[in-house]
């Protein structure tokens, strides 16, 4: 059995929180926005999100301030205007698209996890899922499948390990539980078992010679 003492203290220094910018039609997706952004705060682990107020990514980001730790918002630009996403509490990020927006996100990030939400939430995390697969990075990846939400994508992704489109293997990248508290306590216990197309080591080689050192995902 946890202690408090023990809540207060976690190998995450960030998590990067995917979610809705719709509060969604349950109260119970609001309600675990909140409960997330608890958790984090209890064990004294920082935000950072894709900016704004409204939804999901509001109710999270306002919890996680409101408890005193730091929230970095990572917006783009173009969606900075706060009649299209809200005020950002904590510190901006101001990035130039949405491409540069991911990257940021996960540079800052130990590991990632996903609330209900759509196109871009999924979007979001089928990509951190892809580049933990392809070796750019080793950071835990979970869902808050709250009240099940996320049943059909898990559905899907078995269905794709069954005919042989994804190994057994990198299925167990995904964690997912119920609430913001066991999933915290599975990620902080995670340990990646599946075999990476290309070392870490061959990708930071590879963006050193492409790209700049701002673009480095897998610190």
């Amino acid at each position: 059995m946890e202690t408090r003492g023990e809540l207060r203290h976690s190998k995450f220094n960030r998590i990067c929180v995917f979610c809705g910018s719709s509060p969604g039609k349950k109260p119970t997706y609001q309600d675990a926005a909140i409960q997330l952004g608890n958790e984090l705060v209890s064990r004294n682990i920082d935000l950072v999100y894709g900016g704004g107020s409204i939804g999901l990514m509001g109710l999270v980001s306002q919890a996680v301030h409101h408890g005193g730790r730091h929230v970095i918002g990572v917006i783009p630009k173009t969606l900075m205007p706060r009649e299209l996403t809200g005020e950002t509490v904590g510190e901006v990020k101001a990035v130039a698209d949405m491409h540069q927006r991911k990257a940021e996100m996960a540079k800052h990030s130990d590991a990632f996890i996903a609330l209900p939400g759509g196109y871009g939430t999924l979007e979001e995390l089928l990509e951190v899922i892809t580049w933990a697969q392809l070796g750019i990075h080793d950071k835990p990846v979970g869902l808050v499948n709250v009240d099940g939400y996320f049943n059909s994508l898990l559905s899907f992704i078995d269905k794709a390990v069954e005919e042989g489109f994804i190994s057994p293997n990198a299925r167990h990248i995904i964690v997912s539980a119920p609430t913001a508290k066991e999933l915290v306590k599975k990620l902080e216990e995670y340990v990646p078992c599946h075999e990476s197309v290309a070392s870490k080591l061959s990708w930071q080689m590879e963006k050193q010679l492409a790209y700049p050192q701002d673009y480095d995902i897998s610190r």
